[in-house]
Protein backbone atom coordinates (compact mmCIF):
# COMPACT_ATOMS: atom_id res chain seq x y z
CA UNK A 1 0.00 0.00 0.00
CA UNK A 2 2.99 2.43 0.75
CA UNK A 3 4.26 1.99 -2.56
CA UNK A 4 0.88 2.41 -4.32
CA UNK A 5 0.54 5.99 -2.33
CA UNK A 6 4.32 7.07 -3.23
CA UNK A 7 3.32 5.69 -6.86
CA UNK A 8 0.37 7.83 -6.97
CA UNK A 9 2.33 11.13 -4.83
CA UNK A 10 5.05 10.85 -7.97
CA UNK A 11 2.62 11.03 -10.83
CA UNK A 12 0.69 14.13 -8.83
CA UNK A 13 3.73 15.59 -8.66
CA UNK A 14 3.74 16.79 -12.02
CA UNK A 15 0.91 18.37 -11.88
CA UNK A 16 1.63 20.36 -8.36
CA UNK A 17 4.74 21.75 -10.16
CA UNK A 18 2.51 23.20 -13.34
CA UNK A 19 -0.39 24.53 -10.97
CA UNK A 20 2.58 26.52 -8.55
CA UNK A 21 3.81 28.50 -12.07
CA UNK A 22 1.89 31.22 -12.55
CA UNK A 23 0.72 30.04 -16.47
CA UNK A 24 -2.06 28.12 -18.14
CA UNK A 25 -0.55 25.44 -20.56
CA UNK A 26 -3.66 23.66 -21.35
CA UNK A 27 -5.16 20.77 -20.24
CA UNK A 28 -2.71 17.57 -19.00
CA UNK A 29 -4.55 15.35 -20.77
CA UNK A 30 -5.05 16.76 -24.19
CA UNK A 31 -3.58 18.88 -27.00
CA UNK A 32 -3.96 22.20 -28.08
CA UNK A 33 -5.26 21.49 -31.82
CA UNK A 34 -7.84 19.23 -29.87
CA UNK A 35 -8.83 21.66 -27.61
CA UNK A 36 -9.15 24.22 -30.15
CA UNK A 37 -10.84 22.12 -32.04
CA UNK A 38 -13.82 24.05 -32.48
CA UNK A 39 -12.27 27.15 -32.87
CA UNK A 40 -10.21 26.36 -35.80
CA UNK A 41 -13.49 24.85 -37.64
CA UNK A 42 -15.43 27.79 -36.81
CA UNK A 43 -12.32 30.07 -38.89
CA UNK A 44 -12.05 27.75 -41.53
CA UNK A 45 -15.65 27.62 -42.26
CA UNK A 46 -16.16 31.24 -42.02
CA UNK A 47 -18.13 31.50 -39.10
CA UNK A 48 -16.45 34.42 -37.12
CA UNK A 49 -18.88 34.96 -34.54
CA UNK A 50 -18.85 31.24 -34.17
CA UNK A 51 -14.76 31.11 -33.39
CA UNK A 52 -15.63 33.67 -31.23
CA UNK A 53 -17.58 32.07 -28.78
CA UNK A 54 -15.83 28.93 -29.07
CA UNK A 55 -12.61 30.75 -27.59
CA UNK A 56 -11.48 29.57 -24.67
CA UNK A 57 -9.95 31.14 -21.63
CA UNK A 58 -6.32 30.11 -19.89
CA UNK A 59 -5.68 27.28 -22.89
CA UNK A 60 -2.04 28.34 -23.49
CA UNK A 61 -1.14 31.31 -22.00
CA UNK A 62 -1.01 35.00 -22.21
CA UNK A 63 0.82 34.99 -25.49
CA UNK A 64 -0.86 32.28 -27.92
CA UNK A 65 -4.25 33.09 -26.29
CA UNK A 66 -4.15 36.51 -27.25
CA UNK A 67 -2.46 35.79 -30.51
CA UNK A 68 -6.22 34.04 -31.02
CA UNK A 69 -8.45 36.25 -29.73
CA UNK A 70 -7.15 39.03 -31.33
CA UNK A 71 -7.33 37.61 -34.97
CA UNK A 72 -10.57 36.18 -34.23
CA UNK A 73 -11.59 39.82 -33.26
CA UNK A 74 -10.37 41.38 -36.85
CA UNK A 75 -12.25 38.75 -38.51
CA UNK A 76 -15.49 40.09 -36.44
CA UNK A 77 -14.38 43.20 -37.76
CA UNK A 78 -13.61 44.54 -34.41
CA UNK A 79 -10.09 46.31 -34.75
CA UNK A 80 -10.47 48.04 -31.47
CA UNK A 81 -10.58 45.28 -29.54
CA UNK A 82 -8.55 43.34 -31.95
CA UNK A 83 -5.38 45.37 -31.34
CA UNK A 84 -6.11 45.55 -27.37
CA UNK A 85 -5.59 41.54 -27.18
CA UNK A 86 -2.35 41.68 -29.45
CA UNK A 87 -1.37 44.26 -27.75
CA UNK A 88 -1.64 42.13 -24.57
CA UNK A 89 0.56 39.10 -26.85
CA UNK A 90 3.16 41.85 -27.03
CA UNK A 91 3.76 42.39 -23.55
CA UNK A 92 3.51 39.33 -22.50
CA UNK A 93 6.26 38.50 -25.18
CA UNK A 94 8.83 41.51 -23.81
CA UNK A 95 8.56 40.37 -20.57
CA UNK A 96 9.43 36.46 -22.13
CA UNK A 97 12.56 38.52 -23.78
CA UNK A 98 13.14 40.08 -20.89
CA UNK A 99 14.03 37.58 -18.72
CA UNK A 100 17.90 37.38 -18.71
CA UNK A 101 17.48 33.60 -17.02
CA UNK A 102 15.66 30.79 -16.45
CA UNK A 103 13.64 31.73 -13.23
CA UNK A 104 13.06 28.68 -10.59
CA UNK A 105 9.30 28.11 -11.74
CA UNK A 106 10.16 27.64 -15.25
CA UNK A 107 12.78 25.16 -14.24
CA UNK A 108 10.17 23.27 -12.06
CA UNK A 109 7.35 23.22 -15.38
CA UNK A 110 10.38 21.84 -17.41
CA UNK A 111 11.31 19.31 -14.93
CA UNK A 112 7.46 18.62 -14.73
CA UNK A 113 7.01 18.32 -18.58
CA UNK A 114 9.94 15.80 -18.59
CA UNK A 115 7.38 13.49 -16.60
CA UNK A 116 4.44 14.53 -18.44
CA UNK A 117 4.30 16.34 -21.65
CA UNK A 118 5.69 19.39 -23.32
CA UNK A 119 2.36 21.19 -23.36
CA UNK A 120 3.65 22.21 -19.50
CA UNK A 121 6.22 24.23 -21.19
CA UNK A 122 6.04 28.23 -21.33
CA UNK A 123 5.25 28.60 -25.20
CA UNK A 124 7.47 30.48 -26.81
CA UNK A 125 5.97 31.60 -30.47
CA UNK A 126 7.66 31.23 -33.98
CA UNK A 127 9.73 33.69 -35.59
CA UNK A 128 6.49 33.81 -38.15
CA UNK A 129 3.73 34.02 -35.70
CA UNK A 130 6.16 37.18 -34.19
CA UNK A 131 5.78 38.34 -38.01
CA UNK A 132 1.87 38.44 -38.40
CA UNK A 133 1.88 39.92 -34.23
CA UNK A 134 3.45 43.28 -35.57
CA UNK A 135 1.66 42.95 -39.00
CA UNK A 136 -2.07 42.53 -37.93
CA UNK A 137 -1.26 45.22 -35.26
CA UNK A 138 -0.08 47.37 -38.54
CA UNK A 139 -3.38 46.13 -40.18
CA UNK A 140 -5.28 47.98 -37.00
CA UNK A 141 -3.34 51.53 -37.27
CA UNK A 142 -4.00 51.24 -40.81
CA UNK A 143 -7.63 50.95 -40.70
CA UNK A 144 -7.77 53.71 -38.12
CA UNK A 145 -5.62 56.21 -40.72
CA UNK A 146 -2.88 56.20 -38.41
CA UNK A 147 -0.28 55.58 -40.58
CA UNK A 148 2.70 56.36 -38.89
CA UNK A 149 1.12 53.99 -35.87
CA UNK A 150 0.98 51.03 -38.55
CA UNK A 151 4.87 52.02 -39.92
CA UNK A 152 6.87 51.71 -35.90
CA UNK A 153 4.93 48.07 -36.26
CA UNK A 154 6.14 47.63 -39.41
CA UNK A 155 9.37 48.35 -38.25
CA UNK A 156 9.07 45.67 -35.40
CA UNK A 157 8.34 43.43 -37.64
CA UNK A 158 11.28 43.94 -40.32
CA UNK A 159 13.61 43.30 -36.75
CA UNK A 160 12.40 40.11 -36.38
CA UNK A 161 12.54 39.40 -39.94
CA UNK A 162 16.00 40.63 -40.13
CA UNK A 163 16.51 38.48 -37.09
CA UNK A 164 15.41 35.51 -38.71
CA UNK A 165 17.38 35.33 -41.62
CA UNK A 166 20.30 36.16 -40.45
CA UNK A 167 19.94 33.24 -37.57
CA UNK A 168 18.98 31.11 -40.55
CA UNK A 169 21.64 32.49 -43.01
CA UNK A 170 23.65 29.38 -43.15
CA UNK A 171 20.66 27.04 -44.12
CA UNK A 172 19.51 29.78 -46.72
CA UNK A 173 23.24 29.99 -48.58
CA UNK A 174 23.47 25.93 -48.41
CA UNK A 175 20.09 26.26 -50.09
CA UNK A 176 21.09 28.68 -52.52
CA UNK A 177 24.38 26.95 -53.47
CA UNK A 178 22.38 23.52 -53.68
CA UNK A 179 20.01 25.49 -56.33
CA UNK A 180 23.08 26.88 -58.21
CA UNK A 181 24.68 23.85 -58.40
CA UNK A 182 21.18 22.54 -60.22
CA UNK A 183 21.89 25.81 -62.96
CA UNK A 184 19.03 27.86 -61.39
CA UNK A 185 19.77 31.37 -61.51
CA UNK A 186 19.07 33.93 -58.69
CA UNK A 187 16.52 35.88 -59.06
CA UNK A 188 16.36 39.65 -59.63
CA UNK A 189 15.44 40.61 -56.44
CA UNK A 190 17.83 38.68 -54.14
CA UNK A 191 20.65 40.09 -56.16
CA UNK A 192 18.73 43.75 -55.54
CA UNK A 193 18.45 43.03 -51.67
CA UNK A 194 21.78 41.27 -51.36
CA UNK A 195 19.56 38.35 -50.63
CA UNK A 196 20.48 34.72 -50.88
CA UNK A 197 18.05 33.07 -53.37
CA UNK A 198 17.19 30.28 -51.35
CA UNK A 199 13.72 29.98 -53.04
CA UNK A 200 11.00 27.75 -51.07
CA UNK A 201 13.88 27.82 -47.69
CA UNK A 202 13.60 31.84 -47.76
CA UNK A 203 9.95 31.73 -48.58
CA UNK A 204 9.58 29.92 -44.88
CA UNK A 205 12.00 32.24 -43.50
CA UNK A 206 11.08 35.57 -44.37
CA UNK A 207 6.91 36.72 -44.81
CA UNK A 208 6.36 38.21 -48.43
CA UNK A 209 2.70 39.73 -47.18
CA UNK A 210 4.61 41.42 -44.51
CA UNK A 211 7.21 43.16 -46.80
CA UNK A 212 4.83 44.22 -49.05
CA UNK A 213 2.40 45.37 -46.65
CA UNK A 214 5.40 47.56 -44.95
CA UNK A 215 6.95 48.94 -48.95
CA UNK A 216 3.06 50.00 -49.85
CA UNK A 217 2.90 51.79 -46.19
CA UNK A 218 6.08 53.50 -46.52
CA UNK A 219 5.48 54.61 -50.23
CA UNK A 220 1.75 55.78 -49.19
CA UNK A 221 4.15 58.02 -46.22
CA UNK A 222 6.47 59.44 -48.89
CA UNK A 223 9.19 57.36 -47.33
CA UNK A 224 10.74 56.18 -50.93
CA UNK A 225 14.02 54.48 -49.61
CA UNK A 226 11.86 52.74 -46.78
CA UNK A 227 9.63 51.92 -49.38
CA UNK A 228 12.37 50.38 -52.33
CA UNK A 229 14.75 48.41 -49.32
CA UNK A 230 11.37 46.13 -48.87
CA UNK A 231 10.06 46.11 -52.14
CA UNK A 232 13.22 44.60 -53.07
CA UNK A 233 12.92 42.34 -50.09
CA UNK A 234 9.49 41.18 -50.72
CA UNK A 235 10.83 40.15 -54.81
CA UNK A 236 13.42 38.63 -53.29
CA UNK A 237 10.43 36.68 -51.41
CA UNK A 238 8.33 36.42 -54.33
CA UNK A 239 10.35 36.45 -57.68
CA UNK A 240 7.27 35.33 -59.58
CA UNK A 241 4.91 37.95 -57.82
CA UNK A 242 4.46 41.00 -60.56
CA UNK A 243 2.57 43.08 -58.51
CA UNK A 244 5.62 43.35 -56.21
CA UNK A 245 7.66 43.51 -59.52
CA UNK A 246 5.82 46.21 -60.85
CA UNK A 247 5.73 48.46 -57.41
CA UNK A 248 9.63 47.68 -57.26
CA UNK A 249 10.11 49.14 -60.54
CA UNK A 250 7.61 52.25 -60.05
CA UNK A 251 9.72 53.18 -56.76
CA UNK A 252 12.70 52.28 -58.78
CA UNK A 253 11.65 55.18 -61.07
CA UNK A 254 10.77 57.18 -59.25
CA UNK A 255 14.00 57.66 -57.30
CA UNK A 256 15.94 57.51 -60.85
CA UNK A 257 17.54 53.78 -59.92
CA UNK A 258 18.57 53.54 -63.53
CA UNK A 259 20.64 50.32 -63.25
CA UNK A 260 18.21 48.77 -61.25
CA UNK A 261 15.54 49.42 -63.17
CA UNK A 262 17.16 48.08 -66.27
CA UNK A 263 17.76 44.74 -64.57
CA UNK A 264 14.09 44.58 -64.04
CA UNK A 265 12.98 45.40 -67.31
CA UNK A 266 14.46 42.65 -68.61
CA UNK A 267 13.08 40.18 -66.21
CA UNK A 268 9.20 41.70 -66.16
CA UNK A 269 9.02 44.03 -68.82
CA UNK A 270 7.66 47.99 -68.21
CA UNK A 271 5.02 49.20 -65.76
CA UNK A 272 1.58 50.11 -67.17
CA UNK A 273 1.48 53.60 -66.00
CA UNK A 274 -2.03 55.02 -65.19
CA UNK A 275 -3.88 56.85 -67.68
CA UNK A 276 -5.49 60.70 -66.62
CA UNK A 277 -9.05 58.94 -66.04
CA UNK A 278 -7.91 55.84 -64.57
CA UNK A 279 -6.78 54.89 -60.67
CA UNK A 280 -5.48 51.91 -59.11
CA UNK A 281 -6.53 49.13 -57.22
CA UNK A 282 -4.12 47.02 -54.86
CA UNK A 283 -5.81 44.11 -53.11
CA UNK A 284 -4.13 41.97 -50.12
CA UNK A 285 -6.18 39.08 -50.32
CA UNK A 286 -5.69 35.72 -47.36
CA UNK A 287 -7.62 32.68 -47.72
CA UNK A 288 -8.03 29.97 -45.64
CA UNK A 289 -6.60 29.03 -42.12
CA UNK A 290 -3.19 27.94 -41.50
CA UNK A 291 -2.77 23.88 -41.50
CA UNK A 292 -3.31 22.66 -37.60
CA UNK A 293 -0.73 20.67 -35.69
CA UNK A 294 -1.53 17.13 -35.35
CA UNK A 295 -0.21 14.05 -32.75
CA UNK A 296 1.32 10.66 -33.71
CA UNK A 297 1.48 8.34 -31.10
CA UNK A 298 3.44 5.26 -31.17
CA UNK A 299 3.07 2.59 -27.65
CA UNK A 300 6.61 1.61 -26.97
CA UNK A 301 7.42 -1.46 -24.32
CA UNK A 302 10.22 -1.57 -22.23
CA UNK A 303 10.55 -4.96 -20.27
CA UNK A 304 11.66 -5.61 -16.47
CA UNK A 305 12.64 -8.89 -15.49
CA UNK A 306 11.59 -7.57 -11.49
CA UNK A 307 8.86 -5.39 -12.22
CA UNK A 308 6.86 -6.38 -15.28
CA UNK A 309 6.41 -4.46 -18.44
CA UNK A 310 6.32 -0.82 -18.58
CA UNK A 311 4.25 1.00 -21.41
CA UNK A 312 5.56 4.09 -22.40
CA UNK A 313 3.93 6.29 -25.75
CA UNK A 314 5.68 8.07 -27.84
CA UNK A 315 3.87 11.34 -28.86
CA UNK A 316 5.45 13.93 -31.79
CA UNK A 317 2.97 16.49 -33.57
CA UNK A 318 3.12 16.50 -37.49
CA UNK A 319 1.27 18.61 -40.24
CA UNK A 320 -0.99 16.41 -41.99
CA UNK A 321 -0.97 16.15 -46.02
CA UNK A 322 -4.10 18.60 -46.56
CA UNK A 323 -5.00 19.86 -49.95
CA UNK A 324 -5.16 23.77 -50.46
CA UNK A 325 -8.47 24.37 -50.15
CA UNK A 326 -10.09 26.21 -53.25
CA UNK A 327 -11.89 29.75 -53.30
CA UNK A 328 -14.56 31.01 -56.21
CA UNK A 329 -12.41 33.85 -58.50
CA UNK A 330 -13.32 37.07 -56.99
CA UNK A 331 -14.51 40.09 -59.95
CA UNK A 332 -13.84 43.70 -59.96
CA UNK A 333 -16.51 44.91 -62.00
CA UNK A 334 -17.02 42.36 -63.74
CA UNK A 335 -13.93 40.92 -64.59
CA UNK A 336 -12.14 38.08 -62.54
CA UNK A 337 -9.22 39.04 -60.52
CA UNK A 338 -5.90 37.59 -61.57
CA UNK A 339 -3.94 37.70 -57.74
CA UNK A 340 0.15 36.17 -57.19
CA UNK A 341 1.13 34.43 -53.74
CA UNK A 342 2.83 36.73 -51.46
CA UNK A 343 3.24 34.62 -48.38
CA UNK A 344 2.82 30.43 -48.13
CA UNK A 345 1.79 30.03 -44.44
CA UNK A 346 1.53 26.53 -44.48
CA UNK A 347 5.06 26.26 -45.49
CA UNK A 348 6.33 28.58 -42.63
CA UNK A 349 4.59 26.58 -40.26
CA UNK A 350 6.21 23.22 -41.52
CA UNK A 351 9.20 24.70 -41.35
CA UNK A 352 9.50 25.95 -38.15
CA UNK A 353 8.47 22.21 -37.00
CA UNK A 354 11.13 20.97 -38.86
CA UNK A 355 13.62 23.28 -37.06
CA UNK A 356 12.16 21.94 -33.56
CA UNK A 357 11.87 18.24 -34.64
CA UNK A 358 15.54 17.04 -33.40
CA UNK A 359 14.57 19.16 -29.56
CA UNK A 360 11.19 17.59 -29.54
CA UNK A 361 12.58 13.83 -30.34
CA UNK A 362 15.17 14.54 -27.44
CA UNK A 363 12.99 15.70 -24.98
CA UNK A 364 10.73 12.31 -26.02
CA UNK A 365 14.15 10.12 -25.29
CA UNK A 366 14.54 11.96 -22.28
CA UNK A 367 11.18 12.04 -20.71
CA UNK A 368 10.72 8.08 -21.51
CA UNK A 369 14.78 7.68 -19.06
CA UNK A 370 12.48 10.03 -16.52
CA UNK A 371 9.38 7.94 -16.39
CA UNK A 372 11.39 4.77 -16.00
CA UNK A 373 12.89 6.37 -13.25
CA UNK A 374 9.72 7.25 -11.32
CA UNK A 375 8.60 3.60 -12.20
CA UNK A 376 11.56 1.59 -10.85
CA UNK A 377 11.21 4.08 -7.61
CA UNK A 378 7.65 4.08 -6.76
CA UNK A 379 6.00 0.71 -8.82
CA UNK A 380 6.81 -2.48 -6.69
CA UNK A 381 3.94 -4.27 -8.02
CA UNK A 382 1.46 -5.29 -10.84
CA UNK A 383 -1.13 -2.78 -9.80
CA UNK A 384 1.53 -0.21 -9.27
CA UNK A 385 2.54 -1.25 -13.17
CA UNK A 386 -0.79 -0.87 -14.28
CA UNK A 387 -1.97 2.67 -12.48
CA UNK A 388 1.83 3.93 -13.89
CA UNK A 389 0.96 2.74 -17.83
CA UNK A 390 -2.43 4.16 -16.94
CA UNK A 391 -0.78 7.46 -16.50
CA UNK A 392 1.56 7.39 -19.20
CA UNK A 393 -0.86 6.76 -21.71
CA UNK A 394 -3.38 9.48 -20.62
CA UNK A 395 -0.86 12.11 -20.28
CA UNK A 396 1.74 11.88 -22.85
CA UNK A 397 0.24 14.18 -25.44
CA UNK A 398 2.12 15.99 -28.26
CA UNK A 399 2.78 19.44 -28.22
CA UNK A 400 0.41 20.96 -30.75
CA UNK A 401 0.95 24.85 -29.73
CA UNK A 402 0.79 27.21 -33.15
CA UNK A 403 -1.28 30.28 -33.51
CA UNK A 404 -4.09 28.31 -35.42
CA UNK A 405 -6.31 31.36 -36.68
CA UNK A 406 -3.33 32.25 -39.16
CA UNK A 407 -4.49 32.20 -43.27
CA UNK A 408 -2.79 29.41 -44.83
CA UNK A 409 -1.43 31.92 -47.86
CA UNK A 410 -1.73 35.70 -48.40
CA UNK A 411 -2.48 36.91 -52.79
CA UNK A 412 -1.89 40.33 -54.06
CA UNK A 413 -3.54 41.85 -56.95
CA UNK A 414 -3.00 45.38 -58.52
CA UNK A 415 -5.91 46.29 -61.35
CA UNK A 416 -6.15 49.76 -63.19
CA UNK A 417 -9.61 50.75 -63.15
CA UNK A 418 -11.64 53.66 -64.51
CA UNK A 419 -11.85 55.91 -61.46
CA UNK A 420 -15.65 56.41 -59.41
CA UNK A 421 -17.36 53.40 -57.88
CA UNK A 422 -15.90 49.76 -58.13
CA UNK A 423 -17.76 46.86 -57.36
CA UNK A 424 -15.77 44.00 -55.56
CA UNK A 425 -17.45 40.66 -55.43
CA UNK A 426 -15.88 37.96 -53.15
CA UNK A 427 -17.70 34.64 -53.88
CA UNK A 428 -20.93 35.54 -51.56
CA UNK A 429 -20.21 38.98 -50.66
CA UNK A 430 -20.34 42.36 -53.08
CA UNK A 431 -18.37 45.33 -51.58
CA UNK A 432 -18.26 48.47 -53.29
CA UNK A 433 -16.02 51.79 -52.71
CA UNK A 434 -14.85 54.79 -54.70
CA UNK A 435 -11.26 56.06 -55.66
CA UNK A 436 -10.62 59.45 -57.80
CA UNK A 437 -8.81 59.46 -60.80
CA UNK A 438 -4.48 59.60 -59.84
CA UNK A 439 -4.80 58.21 -56.87
CA UNK A 440 -4.63 54.14 -55.00
CA UNK A 441 -6.76 52.63 -52.68
CA UNK A 442 -5.80 49.32 -50.79
CA UNK A 443 -8.65 46.53 -50.25
CA UNK A 444 -7.66 43.97 -47.66
CA UNK A 445 -9.77 41.08 -47.51
CA UNK A 446 -9.75 37.69 -45.43
CA UNK A 447 -11.79 34.62 -46.88
CA UNK A 448 -12.86 31.65 -44.79
CA UNK A 449 -15.43 28.98 -46.50
CA UNK A 450 -18.22 31.30 -48.10
CA UNK A 451 -17.34 34.32 -46.34
CA UNK A 452 -15.16 37.07 -45.86
CA UNK A 453 -13.82 40.20 -43.94
CA UNK A 454 -13.05 43.52 -45.92
CA UNK A 455 -12.42 47.23 -45.78
CA UNK A 456 -10.44 49.40 -47.98
CA UNK A 457 -8.36 52.33 -47.42
CA UNK A 458 -6.82 55.71 -49.66
CA UNK A 459 -3.03 55.76 -49.92
CA UNK A 460 -3.18 58.72 -52.03
CA UNK A 461 -0.88 59.29 -55.34
CA UNK A 462 1.66 56.50 -55.81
Amino acid sequence: MRYRIQLVLAMVSTTLLTSCANFSAGNLFSHYSAQQRDLYQSVKSGQYQKAKQALGDDVAGAILDNFEQGRVAILNQDYAQGRQFLDQSDQAVREQQDKATISISESAISAGSLATNDNLNIYRPADYELGFLHLYLGLTYVYDNDLQGALVEMRRANQIQEQARKTREAELEAAQDKMQSQGLSPNIGSILANYPDAGKTLQAVQNGYLLYLSALLYEASGDLNGAYVDYRRALAVSADNSDVAMATMRVAKRLGIDQDLLKLRQRYGDVEPLRSTQSRVIIIEEQGVVDALQGWKQALPIFDSKRGTAWYTLALPYYPKVGDETFVPMTLNGAQVESSQLADVDNMASHDLSERMPSIILRQALRVVTKEQLRRQAAKDDVGNLLFNVWNTLTEQPDTRSWLTLPARANSATINVESGTQTLNIGEKTYSFDVEAGRTVLVWLSRQGSNATVWHKQLGRL
